[in-house]
């Protein structure tokens, strides 16, 4: 008979061998040096940079090959949202573990980062990191706590995930919006998780809100300010009016990990800074 005590690992390793279906955990695992663990990664990857020529490229979002990753002999997958479910049911009958995440706002994107970095062993260097990107949002807020003490004023943001239909942003996106200074033009929408329902079915209730800034970032596409402009009846929407239609790049913003808390927010907070100057 075994002895048990031979069965087990003298000590905790965590997973070594990791498949990432979102961009955020890579980027997460390379800030955290863990980075080696990772043997496939999201096509569409982009941060860091370094990741798509190292690691073998296995998903989309919405779909995944699953032979490649199961030959890869993954002992964890992560994924994000409930758009993944049947990605990681595919997984898990095929006898693999996946873990799946589903933060939508701020904190919550914290809290995924404090549990992946425990998956790994990389608490010490997490708690530095996150500690960091707090202070740093702390430090936005105070930058605009000052500014209006001295009589400025929140502009109003629409930020636009989606052109065809025209989709809000997410709940991390409204948030941040908050912290960098702006007032998120349809907070009530960001509370819905899919984006279904942040759809902004009549355009003109853009131009009713009457946006100081409009924020596109079209999930990959490249953000067309002028066809923005160019919508009838938005002519008269202050953001048009004058010129204040900017672009975040969604790998910055719209991947709930360490990019959005850092430079997706320092991106929103220099846009709403800027145009605070503006109108002092």
């Amino acid at each position: 008979m075994n002895d048990i005590a031979s069965l087990l690992p003298a000590a905790y390793q965590g997973p070594e061998r990791i498949v990432c279906l979102t961009e955020e955990t890579t980027e997460w695992l390379y800030l955290l040096g863990e980075e080696r663990r990772i043997v496939g990664i999201s096509g569409f990857t982009v941060r860091p940079r370094r990741a798509r020529q190292e690691k073998p490229k296995v998903s989309a979002f919405t779909s995944a090959r699953i032979g490649q990753i199961v030959a890869l002999k993954p002992d964890l997958v992560l994924g994000f949202s409930d758009i993944q479910a049947d990605i990681a049911a595919e997984l898990i009958r095929a006898g693999v573990p996946t873990m799946v995440f589903n933060q939508r706002s701020v904190v919550e994107i914290f809290e995924v980062l404090g549990q992946v970095a425990a998956l790994v062993g990389a608490q010490d260097r997490a708690r530095a990191l996150l500690l960091h990107y707090r202070e740093r949002l702390a430090q936005m807020q105070q930058a605009v706590q000052a500014r209006l003490a001295q009589g400025g004023r929140r502009p109003r943001v629409y930020f636009e995930e989606w052109d065809e239909p025209q989709i809000s942003g997410i709940r991390w996106v409204s948030e941040l919006i908050g912290i960098a200074g702006g007032e998120d033009c349809f907070a009530e929408l960001a509370a819905q998780p899919m984006a279904k329902g942040r759809i902004v079915a009549d355009p003109l209730e853009v131009v009713r809100r009457a946006p100081d800034l409009i924020i596109g970032s079209w999930c990959g596409k490249k953000f067309r300010p002028e066809q923005v402009a160019a919508r009838p009846g938005w002519q008269d929407v202050p953001a048009v009016r004058g010129g204040q239609l900017f672009e975040i790049k969604s790998p910055e913003i719209l991947q709930p990990g360490p990019a959005a808390l850092t430079d997706g927010a320092e991106a929103l907070h220099r846009i709403v800074m800027d145009w605070m100057d503006g109108h002092a």
